[in-house]
């Protein structure tokens, strides 16, 4: 019976007592919340940028507490010390709580507040539990609701995971940039609604992609920006109360200090408690990324399909085989992977829409799942982006025989002529090229309609990408 106490403690809250691991930082609410929602595989120690975060708002708070007198100067110091560990990545095994959670995120403050104060009582010198000292509630969550800490605390992580975010992004740009100047000079067939459309270079295909993603930048950036603004010191909704005069601006100055952002204060604090617009807008700006990331990864399959019956412009990386039936198969597999990414991340913003209409008077509950699904999001988006960068864009190969052998074949190839040839001609070269299944360019030569060397000219890569005015007159 002695052995089995010594592995255990009592803690008491309003619903009543529970054993708590000796060993434990948390405390019963965690342990409650561990009870009440064992939902989901997403826990608060898999997202460390997030658990970060609510130890610099806890340091945050702390630094302004002990401003007012609020913390005595032994408090204060262990309890900065102990966000400090928590933010150089130590105890994040002692946050086990589900991210999805009734409560408008209660569990999750109460996780922070008693691995904090558990922490700092030991590093005063006393037994975790013993909270006459330290306690979770009167002293690491003092001047503090759930209402302001926690959503400043997600601001703060998706901030963070936001720069991170923009790394991986900003090298799958300059991946894609990079092949557009490898494949610059590679004459190939642009098409529209699946049909032979004009000649183009495949340099401006992987062009395109670059820039459609880099024009997201901007946006996703000032998405990210709208996370600096926060309700500290809103407390229960955004009132103040239970705060003294002056907290939230100091509070405000020690974030500032402690994470070196342009942080501020929101400007109606009511209406920044229930509004949860901040996470609506990240979301939406990581799905306008997704869905351009679909229609790229949509236009590698197709354009590397074959090798024999496809188009096969471009070869992509073979990562694996691909049928357990079919010898020789390789499959798009990274590609694929990016799009089932996409619609993902199409999915989670669903969620975090209808989530943030249901905001309601002075709280929105449904600020957990909300911020799950943006770190979701933005994490699988990162590995995506690695993975298609890593083991598929920066090993495509060009097939640039097959890509001329498409615009010498293809009808399309009669519209870059036309100006030089006239309609007449271009009408019956077309004409016989559907009949006789010549190619244009034969049939050109053909008839001595051009020289070899002018019409060699007019499908030049550099006259194909950008309007021109050639001095070339047709024979005949």
């Amino acid at each position: 019976m002695n052995e089995i106490l010594k592995k255990t403690r009592i803690e008491s809250d309003l619903i009543g007592s529970m054993e708590v691991p000796a060993d434990a930082l948390y405390g019963v609410q965690t342990l409650r919340g561990i009870e009440n929602f064992p939902i989901s595989r997403f826990h608060l120690s898999d997202y460390p940028l997030f658990v970060n975060a609510l130890a610099v708002t806890k340091l945050g708070a702390a630094k302004a507490n002990h401003q007012l007198g609020l913390l005595t100067d032994a408090q204060y110091e262990a309890i900065a010390q102990a966000c400090r560990e928590i933010m150089q990545g130590q105890h994040h095994d002692q946050f086990p709580v589900d991210m999805i959670q009734g409560g408008a995120g209660t569990t999750t403050n109460m996780n922070a507040n008693e691995v904090i104060a558990n922490r700092a009582l030991q590093i005063m010198g006393y037994q975790a539990g013993d909270y006459r000292y330290c306690s979770p509630n009167d002293h690491v969550n003092c001047s503090q609701s759930t209402n302001d800490a926690y959503p400043t605390a997600i601001h703060i992580g998706l901030y963070a995971t936001h720069l991170e975010f923009m790394k991986h992004f900003e090298l799958l740009i300059s991946s894609f940039e990079a092949k557009a100047v490898e494949f610059a000079d590679i004459l190939k067939m642009g098409r529209t609604q699946l049909e032979d459309a004009v000649p183009m270079t495949l340099g401006q295909t992987f062009g395109a992609f670059a820039s459609i993603l880099r024009d997201e930048v901007r946006n996703i950036n000032f998405a990210a920006s709208e996370f600096l603004t926060v309700n500290m010191g809103a407390t229960a909704i955004g009132t103040g109360i239970c705060s003294e005069p002056g907290y939230s601006e100091k509070c405000i100055e020690a974030l500032r200090e402690i994470t070196g952002w342009d942080m501020k204060l929101a400007d109606n604090m009511v209406a920044a408690t229930s509004d949860t617009s901040c996470m609506v807008g990240y979301s939406s700006a990581l799905r306008r990324i997704a869905t351009k990331m679909n229609k790229i990864c949509n236009d590698l399959r197709l354009l590397a399909s074959g090798p024999r019956c496809g188009f096969h412009e471009f070869d992509l990386p073979a990562r694996q085989p691909g049928s357990s039936i079919m010898p020789g198969k390789v499959n798009p597999v990274i590609p694929e992977v990016m799009n089932q990414i996409s619609y993902k991340v199409i999915g989670n913003d669903l969620c975090v829409a209808m989530s943030s209409e249901e905001a309601q008077m002075e709280l929105n509950a449904m600020e957990p799942v909300m911020a799950q699904c943006c770190f979701e999001s933005a994490e699988i988006m990162m590995n995506g982006f690695d993975t298609l960068r890593i083991n598929c864009v920066d090993g495509i190969t060009a097939n640039p025989q097959q890509c001329l052998d498409y615009v010498h074949g293809s009808f399309g190839v009669v519209t870059a002529l036309n100006p030089v040839i006239g309609y007449k001609n271009s009408t019956k070269i077309a004409k016989e090229a559907m009949a006789t299944g010549k190619s244009v360019y034969d049939l050109v030569l053909e008839h001595e309609i051009l020289t070899k060397e002018d019409l060699d000219t007019i499908l030049s890569p550099e006259n194909m990408i950008r309007p021109v005015k050639l001095d070339i007159k047709p024979l005949k």
